[in-house]
């Protein structure tokens, strides 16, 4: 791991402060943060500052849960970030994802039209960094404009994160 988490005698107030946004005070420690945000305690002004935006993408973004895992899952998977995935492969029961579903977002295979088009959309901003009129056209059938917009930013968010700990080397703690 290039970016260990941060030793213990190293956190402070201003380290648990950054990790609020996210973390109950319960985890705002080595042992409760995990080893992501143990990593990112290393750097109390990009934590938190990222982690802002973080909180809005997974709790108050518009799109629907499951709608985010499958984004979340394919991006992922694409950008070969196994904390990522198996960090969100833990979330998806909750949002109605079932195993199938999982392996098929991996795949890129899943099988209702919109699941499709959501994989695609995905896939299309990972390789372009942009959505085709076409895409976003389509898209519209399913989501209004605020979600395509939280779309777009969940896919380059999450695709940031897997560059940034696939980069520090941050490992889940188990993998599916």
């Amino acid at each position: 791991m290039r970016l260990p988490p941060l030793p213990a005698d190293q956190w402070d107030d201003r380290t648990r402060g950054a990790l609020a946004a996210l973390l109950p005070r319960a985890r705002r420690n080595p042992d409760g943060a995990g080893p992501a945000m143990s990593a990112l305690a290393r750097h109390p002004d990009l934590a938190e500052a990222y982690l802002g935006f973080g909180v809005y993408l997974l709790f108050r973004s518009t799109l629907p849960p499951r709608v985010r895992e499958i984004a979340i899952l394919r991006i992922a998977h694409r950008r070969q970030c196994a904390y990522e995935w198996a960090h969100h492969v833990a979330m998806a029961d909750s949002t109605g994802l079932s195993d199938a579903d999982i392996d098929g977002i991996r795949d890129g295979r899943l099988t209702g039209e919109f699941d499709r088009l959501l994989l695609a959309a995905v896939d299309e901003l990972d390789e372009k960094s942009q959505l085709s009129d076409t895409t976003w056209a389509a898209l519209s059938d399913y989501l209004d404009e605020h979600q395509r917009m939280d779309l777009v930013f969940t896919v380059g968010g999450y695709a940031m994160v897997a560059m940034a700990f696939n980069t520090f080397g941050i490992q889940p703690d188990h993998e599916r």
